[in-house]
């Protein structure tokens, strides 16, 4: 299986340099559609929803302190195959040219992070799991 590092080496080959949120919500949205257009995840790695929305901690602690990031050195994005890139091709055709603030604004709006955030304050910190199972059932209804 990829890694999370494998997906941002990736998306970052593709779209270029980016901010770390912007990344960290590409990398939540490929996660989404992945399990609903493959039925499978792209990496194994926990998805947490923080108060700035979904973030994978694995990710953040490797670019923590770095606002733009250029490049994943502990990624591969050969490892990804042709229905990987596919799916995160599709989503960033549709997500990829939105700044990082109108992402973290839209995944405030729908369910799985709003689910699992549930209980705490604007604002909050927390790190309950946005699970595989919330992710697909919702965006599988779209």
């Amino acid at each position: 299986m990829a890694t999370v590092f494998d997906v941002a080496d990736y998306i970052l080959h593709q779209k270029g340099e980016m901010t770390a949120m912007k990344l960290q919500k590409l990398v939540y949205y490929s996660q989404a559609w992945g399990l609903v257009w493959d039925e499978a995840p792209l990496f194994d790695a926990k998805i947490e929803a923080w108060a700035n929305g979904p973030v994978v901690p694995l990710l953040f602690q490797a670019h923590q302190g770095e606002y733009v990031v250029s490049r994943e050195p502990r990624g591969d994005r050969n490892n990804l195959s042709d229905e990987q890139r596919e799916t995160i091709d599709a989503v960033l055709a549709h997500y990829g040219d939105k700044a990082a603030a109108w992402l973290s604004d839209l995944t405030h709006r729908e369910d799985p992070w709003r689910d699992a955030r549930h209980g705490l304050a604007d604002g909050e910190r927390g790190n309950r799991e946005i699970t595989h199972a919330s992710m697909a059932e919702f965006y599988g209804n779209l």
